[in-house]
C-alpha cells in the first residue's frame, strides 16, 4: 500500500466491502452505523479533484465510478475512539460490537484515555469485553495518558512512521492501522494489500484470478496519490454495488473420495 512500502507486512485480514445503496453488516461498516449518532455527517472527505485524478489514471475505474456515483462513509474523527472501537469490534460478530459500543457510550459518553484509566479492568470488562481487549485498550490509554504515546504527534507523520507506532500497540495489527490511517486520519493514500475485499474488488474490476504483491503493486502507484478514495469504489464493487460483476477467483474443486 502507499505510504507504508515495505516497513509493515501485510497480514492477511479482510473487511467485507459495502454496497453504497445498503448498510450491509461488516467490519467497515461498522464505521457507518455505530458513529451516526456521534459524529453525525462526517463522512471520507473527497471531491473532484480525486475523482478526476482516478477516471484520468485508469478506465476501468472511471466506469466504475460512474456506475456508481458518490460513496460516503462516515469516519471517526477521534483516533482514541477509533482505535478503541478497532479492539473492541476485533473477531465478533457486528450486532455484538454494536450493542458493546453503545454501552460504553451510555456508561462513559465520550470514550477518553482519562475516562478508561478510570476504570479497573473488571470495569472496562463489565461493558462486554473480554479480558485481553480490556488490557489491550486500558494499556493504549495508559500510554497515551502518561505521554508514552503520543497519539497527537501521528497527524504530522508519514503513512509508515504511523503504521508502525500504532502497531507497537497491544490489539493494534497493520491492517487495523491502516483502517485507523483511512476512517480516523482520512489519509488519502491507503490500499491494503491485507484485506481480502480489496484484492476481491481488484478481481472483479480487472478480471485477475488472483491479486499477487506485483499486481497490487501496479494498481497502488497508478491509483496514487488518491488510493483511499479508490479503496472506497473498490470495497463498493467487492460488496456487489454493480450488478452482473463476478469474482473471476479460481473456485476449489472438491476432490472425488475413492
Amino acid at each position: 500500500m502507499a505510504g507504508l512500502q515495505n516497513n509493515c507486512i501485510l497480514r492477511d485480514t479482510s473487511v467485507t466491502g459495502k454496497t453504497v445503496r445498503s448498510c450491509r453488516h461488516n467490519a467497515t461498516d461498522s464505521f457507518n452505523c455505530f458513529y451516526k449518532r456521534m459524529y453525525n455527517d462526517t463522512f471520507f472527505r473527497y471531491g473532484e479533484t480525486e475523482l478526476s485524478y482516478l477516471k484520468h489514471a485508469d478506465r476501468r475505474l472511471a466506469d466504475v465510478i460512474e456506475r456508481i456515483g458518490p460513496v460516503k462513509r462516515r469516519v471517526i474523527p477521534d483516533l482514541f475512539a477509533a482505535l478503541v472501537h478497532s479492539v473492541v469490534g476485533q473477531q465478533i460478530s457486528t450486532k455484538a460490537h454494536e450493542k458493546i459500543w453503545q454501552r460504553m457510550q451510555d456508561g462513559l459518553g465520550d470514550i477518553t484515555p482519562e475516562k478508561i484509566t478510570g476504570l479497573s479492568l473488571p470495569e472496562l470488562q463489565s461493558f462486554g469485553i473480554s479480558s485481553r481487549k480490556a488490557t489491550y485498550i486500558r494499556s493504549a490509554a495508559q500510554k497515551i495518558q502518561d505521554g508514552t504515546f503520543d497519539i497527537k504527534a501521528l497527524n504530522g507523520m508519514s503513512d509508515a512512521e504511523v503504521c508502525g507506532l500504532l502497531t507497537e500497540l497491544d490489539g493494534i495489527g497493520v491492517w487495523s492501522a491502516e483502517m485507523l490511517m483511512l476512517f480516523s486520519m482520512q489519509r488519502s493514500d491507503i490500499l491494503s494489500f491485507g484485506d481480502l475485499a480489496i484484492q476481491r474488488g481488484l478481481r472483479m474490476i480487472y478480471h485477475h484470478r488472483k491479486i499477487t504483491r506485483k499486481l497490487f503493486e501496479k494498481y497502488r502507484r497508478r491509483f496514487s496519490p488518491y488510493n483511499s478514495v479508490a479503496s472506497l469504489y473498490i470495497w463498493a464493487v467487492a460488496g456487489g454495488a454493480i450488478e452482473g460483476m463476478k469474482d473471476y477467483a479460481p473456485k476449489n474443486k472438491k476432490k472425488c473420495k475413492t
